[in-house]
């Protein structure tokens, strides 16, 4: 058994001032890992004028929040965000840091791992805390980083039983977002920000952004179409009945590969992750990939030619037909109910 500490830091990314929607679900993840081993949540902030970020995360469980506050850390950049991070690591020694999988999280959590010479896995599905036996020694409360592996067709649990750090990035979605019933008295922990000459490396001369137009994560209903669906134009039958619905239209892999929708509603472990209260796939046959990213989904129907179909095993109701011929009786069925 090692005398590791107990406490668990979720990164809390940010831009202009708000927080990614990815930090506050792992600060719900990060507080049942803490309960799990009798430790502390405590969140990480750096940037400039983002004390009301640091206060905002006690409301998801927070006992402490560290902040590092200076016109210098405004914007993101990757060498004074991974030199303070790494410092405050090889001071305090977390157990476990949680970062989310975003292009900001992709960059920042492996340079700090090699720098505190840390564990880490990315694009976790999933967490847990378990006393493990690794050859002939006991591990007490290890992090169970678990993540499809071999293109998704095993599920991979992975552990870094001698670092004193262990370290995960988990994609947006996957973990799932709530309130603290108790929220802890606010507690922030300022950290001095002090300047080096390799900060300035590198500068960010202009930045051009596209927002995200898309946000299937947050509707009630989606209906999702696959390789099955057969062609971009039975696609349209998918888009009526979600309009109808009042939902938004999705994908599998295969289905954007082939042209049929956009990469933005796709759907799955290379995807996004939804949980919907009604997910109606068509023509998806549910490969694993696909599965990790909608299987918490309140009600999924299912419609598959195959009866074997694997999506039919995680599916409240499943129906076995074609989908050209199923789906405009689900529309006329629809329009003569809403009439």
């Amino acid at each position: 058994m090692n005398n590791f500490s107990n406490d668990v830091w979720v990164y809390i990314e940010q831009r202009d001032g708000k927080a990614a929607d990815v930090s506050y679900e792992l600060l719900s993840k990060g507080r049942k890992l803490a309960d799990s081993m009798g430790g502390t949540l405590k969140s990480v902030v750096l940037g400039h004028n983002v004390e009301h970020l640091a206060a905002e995360t006690f409301k998801f469980g927070v006992d402490e929040a560290i902040l590092v506050d200076n016109e210098n850390l405004y914007q993101y950049r990757t060498m004074p965000y991974s030199r303070i991070f790494s410092s405050l690591v090889n001071e305090h020694h977390p157990r476990i840091v949680l970062f989310g999988a975003t292009i900001t999280g992709r960059d920042l959590a492996p340079r700090i791992a090699s720098n505190t010479k840390s564990g880490l896995t990315a694009d976790c599905t999933d967490l847990q805390i378990s006393d493990v036996t690794y050859l002939k020694k006991e591990y007490k409360d290890l992090l169970l980083q678990i993540r499809p592996a071999f293109g998704g067709n095993i599920i991979a649990t992975i552990i870094t039983p001698d670092n004193p750090t262990q370290m995960a990035t988990v994609r947006e979605g996957v973990m799932e977002k709530h309130l603290s019933e108790s929220p802890r008295q606010v507690k922030i922990s300022r950290v001095e920000y002090v300047p080096d000459p390799v900060d300035e490396l590198i500068q960010i001369i202009e930045q051009h952004r596209e927002e995200n137009k898309v946000d299937i994560k947050s509707a009630p209903i989606i209906v999702s179409g696959g390789y099955g669906v057969g062609s971009k134009e039975n696609f349209r039958m998918l888009h009526e009945l979600a309009k109808l619905l009042g939902g938004e239209i999705a994908g599998s892999r295969a289905a954007v590969d082939a042209g049929f929708i956009n990469h933005e509603r796709q759907v799955g472990q290379t995807g996004v992750t939804v949980r919907p209260k009604l997910y109606i796939a068509v023509g998806i046959s549910g490969a694993i990939q696909h599965r990790a990213g909608m299987q918490e989904s309140q009600k999924i129907i299912a419609i598959n030619t195959d009866p074997d179909a694997p999506i039919f095993g995680i599916s409240h109701y499943g129906i076995v037909g074609d989908a050209a011929e199923v789906i405009p009786r689900f529309i006329e069925a629809f329009k003569n109910k809403l009439k």
